[in-house]
């Protein structure tokens, strides 16, 4: 077991490091394909998949620390770490009757956290990460008093009592990969841009688009005071063409209909829009209204690439 003393205490920080070396072959086992995927465009990228290895591993050995507030809260399946600095933000939590701050850390297990009169209970459950294919018609979203359906109806009975969230949302109109999980470092790993898990999309259009314009798809546009743009994109069908109305489109981030949303603005409608992969995991041949609990090594393709961008 590693010590975590005092590391004032050359001899603690002596023993401490050597028992981390001792341990890092062991972790870095654990994501060796992953080192060889990532983008070398930002530097340490590849190492993404070693570093939530490790992460989860420290993450074990000390599950009965004190944690931050956002970070239980999302372990616990109520939202996403970056929601959960939200609501703490508005004053929507209380721990042991005070509203709680950013910055606070609780004891699970022991402090009672309180969100919008509900008790937060403390479970100890497994990770759960579920791949969805979204149809058309369904927010992401746990409720929404304007929209009936949500694509946690999909979900197989077996989960209906589990809090889970959506790492990444489409739009209502939009198709395609969801994932849903209960674990909030995932979510917020996937997530977060800097980390740039890329994400494929088939994009329909009315118009023909032409290889001429492809760049501007790349060098972006401006749009209500936001700069929309995406990595990559290639024409799909006959390659002979000079446009069409078929695209594969990459991108890392993705802002509130970005992809829609920049076509526009370049004079194109978006008649159809599904997003078939994130990073190399893909739901191909995976039918509408579908989904599948992945497992670890699904898991780390969400992290992959297939090639440099």
């Amino acid at each position: 077991m590693l010590v975590f003393s005092d590391f004032r205490n050359p001899a603690s920080l002596a023993l401490a490091l050597s028992q981390t070396l001792a341990l890092y072959p062991y972790l870095l086992g654990l994501r060796t394909q992953s080192l060889n995927t990532g983008f070398p465009s930002r530097k340490g990228i590849a190492y993404h998949g070693l570093a939530y290895s490790i992460s989860s591993f420290f993450k074990m050995l000390s599950s009965d620390n004190p944690l931050r507030l956002q970070k239980y809260l999302a372990d616990m399946g109520l939202c996403s770490r970056r929601t959960a600095e939200g609501y703490i933000r508005d004053g929507a939590i209380t721990v042991n009757g005070k509203i709680a701050q950013i910055g606070d850390k609780i004891t699970p297990g022991t402090d009672e956290i309180i969100y919008e009169g509900q008790r937060i209970r403390h479970r100890k459950q497994g990770q759960i990460v579920f791949a969805l294919n979204k149809p058309k018609g369904f927010i992401c979203s746990n409720e929404d008093p304007h929209n009936e359906r949500t694509v946690f109806e999909l979900l197989p009975k077996d989960y209906a009592t589990i809090r889970l969230f959506c790492a990444g949302r489409l739009d209502k109109d939009s198709e395609g990969l969801v994932i849903l999980t209960n674990d909030g470092d995932l979510a917020n790993q996937l997530m977060h841009p800097s980390n740039l898990v890329v994400k494929r999309y088939h994009v329909s259009l009315k118009q023909g688009y032409p290889t001429s314009k492809i760049n501007k798809l790349v060098k972006g546009v401006s749009y209500e005071g936001q700069r929309l743009k995406i990595e990559k994109a290639t024409l799909l069908g006959n390659q002979n063409k000079d446009s069409s109305k078929e695209l594969d489109v990459w991108m890392h981030h993705g802002k509130k209909r970005e992809i829609r949303n920049l076509f526009m603005v370049l004079g194109f409608d978006v008649v159809r829009l599904k997003r078939y992969q994130i990073g190399r995991y893909s739901i191909k041949g995976m039918p509408k209204g579908a989904g599948v609990i992945l497992q670890e090594n699904d898991i780390k393709k969400l992290f992959q690439h297939e090639e440099t961008i």
